[in-house]
């Protein structure tokens, strides 16, 4: 199934030309900053999976937990956060906002909870993982 994306400003589109490998939400200090506070909530798309249509995005690159680099894409007008490409992931975390249509994608799960405030909704009934679960 296709899903189309963009930024707030109009400048960015994309699509993802695959179905999601699954949905969460990350409460990381990186995730909670980039958000603007609160939990990042991703769909997981397959690596060579999410096509740019227009425009071009800035990358911020910075290590993540795992001390692979992940470079977290945006739109260098309005600044709206659109995927990040982790270096030795085998899937790119499309962030659900950016999508024109996310009304199906709750989440599946919640990670890094352990650096979560206590105000951070958890999403009931769903798998919580203290920090990255360990992928099989």
């Amino acid at each position: 199934m296709k899903r189309l994306g963009g930024c707030a400003c109009g400048e960015i589109r994309f699509e993802v030309t695959e179905d999601f490998l699954g949905t969460g939400a990350c409460h990381c200090t990186d995730c909670q900053k980039l958000s603007g506070g609160g939990a990042n909530y991703v769909a997981l798309a397959p690596k060579g999976a999410v096509k740019l249509l227009q425009g071009e995005p800035k990358r911020f690159q910075k290590p993540g937990a795992s001390g692979g680099i992940v470079a977290r894409a945006f739109c260098p007008n309005c600044g709206t956060p659109l995927w990040s490409e982790p270096a030795h992931e085998p899937f790119i975390p499309v962030k659900v906002g950016a999508l024109d249509d996310s009304s199906d994608l709750a989440p599946q799960m919640d990670i890094y909870v352990s650096s979560a405030p206590a105000w951070h909704s958890l999403t009931e009934g769903a798998p919580h993982f203290p920090k990255m679960p360990e992928m099989a």
